[in-house]
């Protein structure tokens, strides 16, 4: 998207420095930035959504998915303008991932993205878990499910832990749910977009359980893990927005720590993004008691994070 601005801007100085040809600039130039400013103007929604996602830490994978993403809805509808053959746009998606890896604050993402381009009405996200979605009797979930999807049209039905909707058997009223999820969205497939997230393996089984389910999600993103680098970065950030920021010990100790609870303690369900998120809020308080405790409030000291201000939740 930006190839075709450079081209424009090379053609820009081959006129300024062929005298020849001068006399031309006056004219050209005046349109070479109204076909730029159209440019601008006209991918105005990728731009905002992407100063967005360029501040959150890592999942490069994600970011450039949301771009192709951007890219496919944005050509069809040239090529439809064109008189071309589109192709069915389904836009549901899955989301594979471990906890705090960010998938609900991408799926605003894109609820925002796709509200710009007029994909969606509203933009807005409805999120929804099992028991959001399973009654206690026979019709009683399908009622349930049906509500939340209208709720959602217009916008985004966001369901985290999907997978719990299929642990129940056979017999389950999850099941229920499956089946009346699926039928809404085929039958409304242009009037909302339905995200199911949750553990990538769990995904994966729950994609079995009926046959309809596969096909529909066309766009599946994996949020990988956060490296320790990454989430000390996120911590930084989240400390700096708060104007806070750890002492050289204490930044040894949480990156220590993060190193021993994601490889050591709990390589299979540490919660990322979460956790930090957790220990800064955790470890902020206790700073507030021990200066409290120490009557001590000079400037420095009510924005220093020390070692033993550092709260973890195995330690609790």
């Amino acid at each position: 998207m930006d190839q075709p601005i450079r081209l424009k801007n090379n053609g820009q100085i081959s006129i300024v420095l062929n005298s020849q040809k001068r006399k031309n600039l006056p004219r050209e130039l005046p349109e070479a930035q109204i076909a730029q400013k159209t440019l601008q103007s006209e991918h105005l929604a990728l731009r905002e959504i992407e100063d967005e996602l360029a501040a959150l830490i890592g999942m490069e994978e994600m970011k450039k998915m949301i771009k192709e993403i951007y890219a496919w809805i944005y050509i069809n509808k040239k090529r439809e303008e064109a008189g071309l053959k589109v192709g069915k746009q389904a836009l549901h998606m899955m989301f594979k991932g471990n906890p705090g890896t960010g998938k609900t604050t991408v799926a605003r993402l894109i609820g925002k993205l796709f509200q710009k381009m007029n994909v969606l009405s509203k933009g807005h996200l409805i999120e929804a878990e099992r028991a959001d979605l399973v009654g206690e009797y026979i019709g009683h979930t399908a009622q349930k499910t049906r509500d939340l999807v209208k709720k959602a049209l217009g916008g985004i039905l966001f369901i985290d832990e999907a997978y719990s909707l299929g642990r129940g058997g056979e017999k389950d009223f999850g099941k229920e749910a499956i089946d009346t999820l699926v039928k809404h969205m085929e039958d409304k497939q242009h009037d909302f977009i339905l995200i199911l997230a949750g553990y990538s393996k769990e995904m994966e089984n729950f994609l079995s359980l009926n046959p309809g389910l596969h096909s529909r999600f066309p766009l599946v993103i994996d949020f990988p893990d956060y490296s320790i680098e990454q989430l000390m970065d996120i911590g930084q950030l989240m400390l700096k927005e708060k104007e806070y920021t750890l002492s050289r010990e204490s930044e040894k100790k949480l990156r220590d720590h993060l190193l021993w609870v994601k490889t050591v303690l709990n390589p299979t369900s540490f919660s990322n993004g979460r956790y930090i998120r957790n220990v800064i809020e955790k470890s902020i308080r206790s700073q507030a008691m021990r200066l409290l405790m120490q009557n001590h409030y000079d400037r420095h000291e009510l924005m220093t994070i020390r070692s033993n201000d550092l709260v973890f939740e195995e330690d609790e």
